[in-house]
């Protein structure tokens, strides 16, 4: 599929093409293109899609460009099993932005959920460092146990920390 830059997309969605984000339905609440239709890509690949565009023009898009690159073949896939002339958007929808286009910012929608992970265990290791400089060297497990998490997370694709933010109020 032709990776096509953000000024062409939005010409080509202005004749008709439909724009695709890829990305999970909370990222696309929180910002996305005006014009572009929510289609996870955990969705896109399930078999039972049924009001996926047929025939058309489509351009797929997340939010850097590479989750868009990665799954190239499922999703140009798709789009064959549709009929569909597909295209990628360079550098997703922070190429779009860095193009000086307009998105729908929502912030009383959460941020993305790895932001969450990042924002929770960097608190627990800052947390675990001064406790453990000022009140007791055993607070340094703290840290510790949040490093491991994190190893362990990386190695097995399993995030627990990610799993328990997901379960949160505001996620739902």
């Amino acid at each position: 599929m032709k990776i096509i830059p953000s000024r062409e997309a939005k010409e080509m969605c202005m004749q008709g093409a439909i724009l695709i984000d890829i990305r999970e339905s909370a990222e696309h609440k929180r910002e996305h293109i005006s014009a572009a239709i929510s289609f996870p890509l955990s969705q896109l690949q399930t078999k039972s899609i049924t009001n996926f565009p047929q025939n058309a023009v489509v351009i797929f898009h997340c939010k850097s460009g590479v989750r868009t690159k990665q799954s190239q073949s499922q999703l140009y896939e798709v789009a064959q099993k549709h009929n569909c002339d597909a295209y990628l958007l360079e550098n997703g929808i922070d190429g779009w932005k860095q193009a000086g286009l307009e998105t729908i910012l929502d912030r009383t929608q959460p941020i993305d959920l790895m932001r969450q992970v990042h924002i929770t265990a960097g608190s627990f290791v800052l947390l675990g460092m001064i406790l453990g400089t000022f009140i007791h060297p055993w607070f340094y497990s703290i840290s510790a146990f949040i490093g491991a998490g994190l190893v362990f997370a990386g190695v097995t694709g399993f995030c627990g920390m990610a799993r328990l933010l997901a379960k949160m109020p505001w996620n739902k």
